[in-house]
């Protein structure tokens, strides 16, 4: 129950007023003010089964007569809004007087939503380790498995059933093998084969909550180029993962990553070839964070980092305290590599 309230004394800080109302429509911030729930059916959307109300002095949850048993019985639970079913071809509700997705007329709280959910709670915090912790290994089971010429796709739905099996939703599953993976930074899966080389990227959801991770396996010994663009890569992580404190302005941080490049044999403008990630937590990324971003790293804000360059990348969650980073989606059974004092995935040969 503190959870719920703590995260309802949040939304209720954004009311304009006692007569003020606000609409969650956004998935990522239902799943949140929900405790986890999972409030889509067609996972690849944006759009969610519901909304919640919340006023000054009450909430409500809006949603049809379809969706109702399922998210009573199976989604919702002690301290949930109360429920309000209607027939499928309705709208949900009138307008509000501001929204995370606003309608016309609507004031846009997007930004301050996104903000009131950056600090994870310690109940959050715990489920966003259990899910690192099996997504990472779902990832490692699926490479480790991999053969060099099976496709692209064969590989995709090998790490899908890892994740389904551990009871995680796949949002994100990108594939590359040899001849595609200098080419692509987002690799759709297709039916070319593996080859000498691969990169998987999963993005595993559970209880509304994100893990991202990559991982990359050769099946021949790596070249002296290659060995040094993932140590590099790993370098310019370092320097990421150092600088993802408490209070740090973020667009502080990418600029600090942007400089890690040239530091570590790459060129200049690398980092302008691939966004290098930013906040998490019940999105794959809430933003994509810039030099531009004004925003502070929170306590106990979620955050996946992407360096990548020549056909290699390097993806954890990672956690931000007070003590340093936390990563939590270390797989034990992976093989890893010392960088500034941490143990960081290496690749599987």
């Amino acid at each position: 129950m503190a959870e719920r309230e703590e995260k309802r004394a949040r939304v209720r800080a954004l009311l304009d007023g006692d007569g003020d109302a606000i609409a969650l429509r956004d998935p990522a911030n239902l799943a949140w003010y929900l405790g986890g729930a999972r409030v889509h059916v067609v996972g690849g959307v944006s759009d969610a089964i519901c909304e919640v109300i919340v006023t000054a002095d009450g909430e409500e949850l809006r949603t049809t007569s379809i969706e109702a048993p399922r998210l009573a019985a199976e989604e919702l639970g002690a301290g949930a809004p109360p429920l309000r079913a209607q027939p499928w071809w309705e709208p949900l509700g009138p307008d509000a007087a501001a929204s995370d997705r606003p309608r016309q007329g609507e004031r846009d709280v997007a930004a301050g939503l996104v903000a009131a959910r950056s600090s994870l709670l310690p109940a959050e915090s715990e489920r966003l380790r259990a899910l690192c912790r099996e997504t990472s290994a779902a990832a490692g089971a699926a490479l480790r498995a991999a053969g060099a010429g099976e496709s692209e796709f064969a590989l995709a739905g090998r790490v899908a059933r890892e994740l389904l099996e551990r009871g995680i939703d796949p949002v994100v599953l990108l594939v590359a093998g040899e001849e595609r993976l200098p080419r692509h930074r987002h690799p759709l899966p297709t039916a070319a084969p593996l080859g000498a080389r691969a990169m998987l990227v999963a993005c595993g959801r559970r209880h509304g909550l994100i893990c991202s991770v990559t991982r990359m396996r050769a099946w021949t010994p790596l070249r002296a180029a290659e060995r040094e663009t993932y140590d590099g890569l790993l370098a310019v992580e370092a320097v990421a993962l150092d600088a993802t404190r408490p209070r740090a302005r973020i667009g502080d941080v990418v600029s600090a990553i942007a400089a890690a490049y040239p530091a570590h044999g790459f060129a200049a403008d690398e980092w302008h070839q691939h966004h290098q990630g930013g906040p998490t937590g019940y999105a794959p990324r809430d933003y994509l964070a810039s030099p531009a971003s004004d925003a502070l790293v929170a306590e106990s804000q979620a955050f996946a980092w992407n360096p990548s360059a020549g056909g290699f990348k390097v993806e954890d969650t990672v956690l931000a305290t007070a003590a340093g980073i936390e990563v939590l989606s270390e797989d034990p059974a992976w093989p890893s590599v010392d960088c500034a004092g941490r143990a960081r995935p290496d690749v599987l040969v």
